[in-house]
């Protein structure tokens, strides 16, 4: 429904034409890879693969494609995250509908647009740069932390990112090393708190 809403009000727009939509993560980088678009507006809480490491791996596989963030998250730490990972524009879904047709329009002309929302917190991150970053995960231990802390098991984790069982257990044992914590429920609560997964279980 969300999905249907926001194709609505950009396709009543002069000048822009969707052409396509996903329901995850990993659907999204395949389609960006085949169709190409010159905008990607992209959810941060998507299940497999969230909108944060899509886009990164957007960036990896079709650097042509600007993404647009939008989040129900104002916190610095979702909007650090994205523009890390390389977003050009941030926009809260409280301030959809013409915010996001200014944020399309602004990132397709190579400019950069943030929410008014988020104005102060990025503001306030560049002060304090440094302050409060979370420990530093690889792409594939990210990967990996979300899709466990969705309850996936460790051999439909290895599935879904074509790699063994042993790896994935390798990297749960890493990501647990590096974050000392040492249970799903304590990880589920890190995945959350810093935006690498939204299932709030």
């Amino acid at each position: 429904m969300v999905r249907e809403g926001l194709r609505a009000v950009l396709e009543r727009e002069p000048g822009i034409t969707v052409v396509g939509e996903a329901g995850d993560g990993m659907a999204a980088v395949e389609l960006a890879i085949r169709l190409a678009p010159d905008v990607v507006v992209m959810d941060i809480a998507m299940s497999t693969l969230n909108g944060i490491e899509a886009t990164r791996e957007m960036q990896r596989t079709c650097p042509d494609c600007k993404v647009v963030a939008l989040s129900t998250y104002a916190d610095k730490r979702y909007v650090q995250r994205m523009l890390e990972a390389g977003a050009r524009g941030y926009v809260v879904k409280a301030s959809a509908g013409q915010e996001l047709l200014r944020a399309v329009q602004a990132v397709a002309r190579g400019e950069g647009y943030l929410s008014s929302d988020i104005t102060t917190s990025v503001i306030e991150n560049t002060l304090s740069r440094g302050a409060w970053a979370a420990p530093a995960l690889a792409d594939r231990e990210r990967e990996v932390l979300q899709l466990l802390t969705e309850g996936k098991a460790s051999k439909q984790v290895a599935t879904l990112l074509n790699l063994s069982v042993r790896t994935v257990e390798a990297h749960r044992r890493n990501i647990m090393k590096k974050l000392d914590l040492h249970d799903l429920a304590s990880l589920t609560k890190y995945a959350i708190r810093e935006g690498i997964t939204a299932c709030d279980c």
